[in-house]
């Protein structure tokens, strides 16, 4: 399996992912291996796994067919697999049993419990600095995140952060915006609950929309996470250890989520259908939620515009993922294929201002300071904020479509819709976390955190 590389068997990966879906991690029992499709003669076969529906299936089946007409000699075959949990257990299954594509997506949040060197295979950074693409072309933290035993395991394709959308109409009726028509700098807690005031004045309903409930309802953990982060807090230790939360920071938070829906500035119990659909009817002034939405409401003609969330609490971070680009285990991962992988993960990087029109920050550097990039609006306005960004801590059961996102989420749920306190909500994400540090990594201690 390769110099420095302990073996994992096809029955130990098996056994972790057992465990994994009795901790309700996964959802789909087995991956099956199909036939390899016939490959036109002279042509390299190049297999590509994604997890991209919606606006964002649309964008990357655009770049996949630009990618072909430029390499007729590579044969490209892409697949989109269901989000989540479905996609990451056959991914997982693949690489376990070493037939896995030369390519996949995979959430940056959650490489650590992919076992990097057992289920994935680390880039050649000789190969990707052929295509153009150096580490110095990222900014550092995110391009560190990718890392596991001093090699490079996943390439940020973007960053999709928290962001603040806001209608343009409504805040103009509230005197929010400023003589270019941009929303005026919000500078602390204070001073947000004021623009809400205004908008909920100019409208007569709440100043603002966010998740709030819902069976998989992950946005009352993004907002925690924002929120929390920009106090200087974290969850877990550095290594995804030990439960480090700070009691007294998680309660500012908490106390000032429940005060915006207990005091009727923010919309108090609305899934995610139904806050797109509020703030898409103009019934609001400002919407709190990741950027990929930007379509939808350009499409709707709706007036608004976008902006990083401001700092209410000390910091200007946001809680975000990235979408990453990986090479699931193959045995004999080489020649032709392995090339052609390669300079597919380049060539998408240098063309992902196409991708970009979906509202996410592109990673390699050279395109965000691309006129292309820097002329889309409202996409490029809360370009800095990838500076700031804030992963899930690193622990095996963390990160982007996991169900501990989710059970998270539903504590904090209860504080924004008035059925938990925020003392109490704490206690029970405590306890939760705490059952999740006491239990085995499925896989045996092989992620990047061991």
């Amino acid at each position: 399996m390769g110099p420095g590389r302990t073996g994992l068997t096809r029955r130990g990966a098996l056994t972790g992912l057992g465990g994994l879906a009795a901790a309700g991690v996964t959802g789909l029992g087995a991956a099956g291996c199909a036939a390899p499709e016939s490959v036109a003669a002279g042509k390299v076969r190049m297999r590509y796994w994604h997890l991209f529906g919606g606006g964002d299936g649309v964008n990357m089946t655009a770049l996949v067919d630009a990618f072909a007409r430029a390499h007729p000699d590579i044969d490209i075959q892409a697949t989109q697999l269901a989000w989540g949990t479905p996609y990451y257990t056959k991914l997982a299954m693949a690489g376990a049993g070493g037939r896995a594509p030369e390519v996949g997506v995979l959430h940056m949040s959650r490489l650590v419990g992919f076992a990097p060197g057992r289920l994935l295979d680390p880039f050649d950074l000789d190969q990707l600095a052929a295509g153009g693409v150096t580490p110095e072309q990222f900014p550092t933290d995110i391009w560190q995140r990718g890392r596991s035993g001093g090699r490079q395991f996943a390439i940020p394709l973007d960053t999709h952060p928290m962001v603040l959308f806001y209608n343009t109409e409504v805040c103009k009726k509230a005197g929010l915006l400023d003589g270019s028509g941009k929303l005026r700098p919000i500078s602390g807690a204070d001073d947000f609950v004021t623009a809400l005031k205004a908008a909920k004045k100019a409208t007569g309903a709440p100043g603002c929309t966010a998740e709030t409930l819902g069976p998989d309802a992950v946005g009352p953990w993004r907002l925690f996470s924002t929120l929390y982060s920009q106090t200087g807090g974290r969850v877990l230790s550095a290594d995804g250890k030990r439960l480090v939360i700070d009691d007294a920071k998680a309660l500012k938070v908490l106390d000032y989520m429940a005060m915006l829906t207990g005091d009727g500035l923010m919309v108090r119990r609305a899934d995610y259908p139904g806050t797109v659909g509020v703030f898409n009817g103009g019934k609001t002034g400002f919407f709190l939620n990741g950027e990929w939405e930007v379509s939808t409401f350009k499409n709707s003609g709706l007036p608004f515009s976008m902006t990083r969330i401001p700092a209410l609490f000390g910091r200007p971070t946001a809680q975000a993922d990235c979408h990453s680009f990986v090479l699931p285990h193959q045995e004999d991962r080489s020649g032709k294929p392995n090339e052609a992988a390669h300079t597919f993960v380049a060539w998408m990087l240098r063309h992902s201002v196409d991708w970009a029109k979906g509202g996410h920050i592109p990673a390699y550097g050279p395109v965000r300071k691309d006129p292309a990039y820097l002329h889309l609006e409202p996409q490029s306005a809360y370009r800095s904020v990838i500076d700031d960004v804030v992963l899930d801590d690193p622990a095996w059961f963390t990160g982007s479509a996991s169900k501990a996102q989710i059970d998270l989420a539903g504590f904090f749920s209860g504080v924004l819709t008035g059925s938990r306190s925020p003392r109490n909500a704490l206690a029970e994400v405590k306890s939760h976390l705490r059952d999740l540090l006491s239990t085995p990594d499925p896989l045996g201690g092989l992620g990047a955190a061991s």
